[in-house]
């Protein structure tokens, strides 16, 4: 005889059956049947978050990092709404999440009971999928599902909606050793004459880039991406969320693309005459204008989700695939191909132009008295020499991550992409920290960014997770800042953040350590201590209020319509630092 087990004993059941070993969380009544018995599950460590927005993103950031779902449990009503904005966020970046949210009893839906919200409803719009479970008798299999659906494919959040009665209720726990569904069935191989006909295209190119984004990460297809740049010498540019996919000190690296890229990489892909796109989706801010990129070029585009290939740009050769898979094939085509001259020879003056472009617009700034960003970017960058796990929040100090932290590896950069979610990257290195509790973890925060979730704190410091943030601190919403400087007649409306908290004071009182650098000569010593200081660390750079991200291309302008810092601006600059 089997005994039966309540659903909240076969929620715990299945997590475990699909190897769960951390859940960030924040309890309320109708959970807490689940969490009576998680306090007893020893393989489970739940992190109990102070917010269930935070729970969201770490459940996210712990997914980045580690390439498996991350998990969030929180209660109904207002704990299930505070999660949306996580679940939009891994939803815009494809991201596997599977939230558990509770709901009230079943009898109970619709009456506009305590705590209640419709948050099946509220996420369709912005989940893979997502579950009411009616029935305790289909819990196992729901979880089942959903683990599957958010990690297969084009990877998701999915969020199971767990009444408090099927949470009670009792059945025999099975969980099923295979999931199948009719209606879903993504394509992981490549159409074959497709790849041979994109293999012919590549063979014959004498200008190509490839450009590289999420899903290059997201199917681990670095291998095989260096493989094929190296075989054809095709320079390689990335997106946001796509560095880290190539190294970024190789030789072939042209840097990130698109509003904020490099001279380089927008000049290489505006010239182009054919371009091989792998898990990117020509989002606004890499094409801008789209009626002129690209104008020369013919496009390959790689990509397991067919509702992404010709939904924001023509495309010659599309190829439905996993990117690790379909490269895979694509370089034995390649190889296969009798129409391919030697690479060095068909790809030599085109290397050499865009060498020219390397030098001719290279990322730069000007450090004098006061800390620039940028600078206080590289010296993490140094001192980490690149193996470290980097989150970033989002505006300036995003893009100065992108532009002067060297990304060799694949799942060091987390950072919000397609929804640009400030408040995400403390919360997200906090998940990463707790997938890896022995790796240095970074989060290279605006002081804006950093007080949308600076709660957190407490979870990372009564957590033992030693997350080191460093805080770009210029006392403005930089990037919005910006945009009002350049397009609004510096007409600054509701960006001055002067008045902010002390920060070092903040993390004293939170039992993290706060450490601040005024002069250029701080930046470095602060770095060191607190990459040996073995607690959360909160650094605040007090840095140029006014320095702004260049290159630009501004809206509505083609990619290769970048504007650069003026020279005004730099010697203003100048005198500032010496009055």
């Amino acid at each position: 005889m089997t005994t039966k087990k309540t659903g909240a004993e076969i929620f715990v059941e299945s997590l475990k059956k699909e190897g769960v070993k951390t859940v960030f969380g924040y309890p309320g009544g109708v959970v807490l049947g689940i969490f009576d018995v998680l306090y007893s599950e020893k393989n489970i460590d739940v992190i109990l978050t102070r917010h269930e927005q935070g729970a969201t993103h770490m459940a996210d950031g712990y997914a980045r990092a580690t390439g498996r779902p991350g998990v969030t449990l929180v209660t109904s009503g207002p704990g299930a709404t505070n999660t949306v904005t996580g679940i939009a966020t891994a939803y815009m970046d494809s991201i596997p999440i599977v939230v558990f949210t509770g709901q009230v009893a079943t009898k109970m839906i619709g009456n506009d009971a305590f705590q209640e919200a419709d948050i099946v409803g509220i996420t369709r719009p912005c989940t893979k999928y997502n579950y009411l479970v009616k029935d305790v008798n289909d819990l196992a299999d729901t979880i089942a599902e959903a683990f599957y659906i958010a990690k297969t494919g084009r990877p998701g959040p999915v969020l199971i909606d767990l009444p408090k009665d099927v949470t009670q209720a009792k059945t025999d726990f099975k969980y099923p050793e295979k999931v199948e569904s009719r209606s879903y069935r993504p394509t992981y191989y490549g159409n074959k004459w497709q790849i041979k006909k994109a293999a012919h295209f590549i063979a014959k190119a004498k200008k190509p880039v490839i450009y590289a984004g999420g899903g290059v990460i997201i199917s681990n297809a670095s291998a095989e991406l260096k493989e094929l740049s190296e075989l054809t010498k095709i320079p390689v540019t990335m997106t946001l969320l796509g560095l880290g996919g190539f190294p970024g000190r190789h030789a072939l690296s042209l840097g990130m693309l698109g509003m904020h890229g490099t001279y380089a990489a927008n000049m290489s892909i505006h010239n182009s005459d054919l371009i091989i796109a792998v898990g990117a989706r020509f989002d606004d801010r890499v094409t801008s204008k789209v009626e002129e990129f690209a104008p020369e070029a013919k496009i390959i585009h790689i990509d397991i989700d067919p509702t992404s290939i010709r939904k924001n740009i023509h495309v010659d050769v599309p190829i439905v695939g996993d990117a690790r898979l379909v490269l895979a094939d694509l370089i034995q085509a390649i190889k296969e191909n009798p129409e391919a001259e030697p690479w060095d020879k068909i790809r030599e003056s085109w290397l050499k132009q865009i060498d020219e472009w390397k030098i001719e617009r290279p990322l730069s700034y000007e450090q004098d008295d006061i800390i620039k960003p940028q600078f206080v970017v590289e010296k993490i960058n140094e001192i980490t020499n690149g193996d470290a796990i980097i989150t970033t929040e989002v505006g300036q100090n995003q893009m100065w991550t992108a532009q002067f932290y060297k990304f060799d590896k694949p799942r060091t950069l987390l950072s919000s992409g397609g929804l640009g979610t400030m408040g995400y990257g403390f919360p997200a290195a906090i998940g990463a920290q707790a997938a890896f509790p022995d790796r240095l973890v970074f989060d290279i925060a605006g002081d804006g960014s950093i007080q949308m979730n600076i709660q957190e704190l407490a979870t990372a410091v009564l957590n033992n997770l030693p997350v080191k943030v460093a805080i770009l601190n210029n006392q403005y919403l930089g990037m919005v800042r910006q945009w009002q400087e350049l397009f609004f007649d510096k007409r600054y409306s509701s960006v001055n953040l002067a008045g902010s908290p002390d920060f070092v004071k903040l993390a004293e009182a939170y039992g993290a350590v706060g450490l601040r650098a005024v002069e250029p000569s701080d930046v470095e010593g602060v770095i060191k201590e607190a990459i040996k200081v073995k607690k959360p660390v909160l650094m605040d750079f007090v840095v140029d209020r006014e320095e702004d991200v260049f290159p630009m291309v501004p809206a509505g302008g083609a990619i290769n319509q970048m504007m650069f810092a003026p020279e005004k601006k730099k010697q203003e600059a100048r005198l500032k630092a010496v009055k």
